[in-house]
């Protein structure tokens, strides 16, 4: 391997024993979903995203070591594997990058750049159901920007938030989507109207005064036949669209949201003490993880009815209303990095310092 490859390989590469949000932190770190995981100097296996994912939604410990989430089953090439082989492996699975193994050794590593260059990887599975975008809010936490401009329209590199989102849930076939109007919405209306939206359908609900994150869902119940996604219009996040379905309707959840793993390191020890006050340990420098709300979700129809016509109601209010009701509520994790948040002026400034690598982040998968 070359010293480049190394460095990459290096980058991608951790112990067996590594927690796992030491693992979350290397993919968001390298901009990887997939990581090599290595035990005394030898291959041990592959650990994926999906891996995570998985142990997330089991409850299983951020401090839990990788090696007992990773799966059976995983990819890797043979020296003896044809370079056409190896590229019809990682074309066929989207695999973003392919180890070869010798005896234990990585002896190569096959990167998706390197072997298909800008070619996006095809998207497993297609998916009909209708989207909706929240765009009704008058963002005033990124004013004075948008007293001109609505923050649907606000621009990352060449093209607005509105169109990356759109963008990225046709990349999954999705030809219909929702739009919720209500703070300058006419001028939302004449910049898509203008746009060359070649096989979308683009449909407008229309609030006659602010109903929050969820109010204007009441307009859906007779546009929507089964469930739809409803995304913020402040947020992009870097997932596979269709596992998020997949799993909302594995999990036979009335709604579902994305939820995002923060983990942060409290720079002290803290003191743990027992009824008595007295002290037991005192816990050097721990980590600590939880899951927030994304802004992005999946919805079943049903749940609709727990909106009332024509009321101010943000989504909290819904899950909390389903929650109530003894309906199933369930999220699906992704990391920290595969979400990316404008909807204030340091996280909009911060995307725009970083737009390569969230224009890569949207073109490579």
């Amino acid at each position: 391997m070359s010293i480049k490859q190394d460095e990459r390989v290096r980058e991608i590469t951790i112990p067996h024993d590594a927690k796992i949000f030491e693992a979350l932190r290397r993919m968001d770190s390298a901009n990887r979903k997939l990581l090599i995981l290595e035990r005394n100097g030898k291959f041990f296996s592959l650990l994926s995203i999906g891996d995570i994912q998985r142990a997330i939604i089991r409850n299983v410990s951020l401090d839990t070591p990788v090696y007992r989430i990773v799966r059976q089953n995983i990819r890797i090439a043979h020296p003896t594997d044809s370079f056409e082989k190896i590229r019809e492996m990682m074309l066929e699975h989207r695999t973003e990058f392919l180890p070869v193994i010798n005896n234990g050794d990585v002896v190569n590593v096959y990167f998706w750049e390197d072997v298909f260059g800008k070619l996006q990887a095809k998207i497993k599975g297609e998916m009909d159901i209708p989207v909706v975008i929240m765009a009704g809010g008058k963002g005033t936490r990124l004013k004075p920007i948008t007293n001109v401009i609505p923050k649907p329209l606000i621009p990352i590199g060449e093209k607005t938030i509105l169109e990356m989102i759109i963008d990225r849930f046709h990349k999954y076939g999705v030809k219909d989507f929702y739009i919720s109007l209500n703070y300058k919405s006419e001028m939302i209306k004449y910049y898509l109207g203008n746009l060359n939206l070649n096989d979308i359908n683009i449909h407008y609900l229309e609030e006659q005064a602010p109903l929050g994150t969820a109010g204007s869902l009441s307009l859906l119940r007779e546009k929507v036949e089964g469930r739809c996604f409803v995304t913020n219009c402040d947020i992009l996040v870097n997932e596979d669209y269709k596992e998020v379905l997949d799993y909302h309707i594995e999990s036979k959840s009335l709604l579902t949201i994305v939820g995002v793993i923060k983990t942060e390191t409290i720079p002290y020890g803290l003191i743990e003490s027992d009824e008595n006050g007295r002290v037991i340990w005192i816990n050097e420098k721990p980590t600590r993880s939880y899951v927030f709300n994304s802004g992005m979700y999946v919805i079943e129809k049903r749940a609709l009815e727990f909106i009332p016509e024509n009321r101010y109601l943000n989504m909290t209010d819904l899950v909390t209303a389903l929650i109530s009701a003894g309906e199933k509520v369930s999220y699906f994790p992704v990391s920290e990095n595969s979400w990316i948040d404008i909807g204030e002026w340091d996280k909009y400034l911060r995307t725009l310092e970083n737009y390569e690598l969230v224009k890569r982040f949207f073109e490579n998968w």
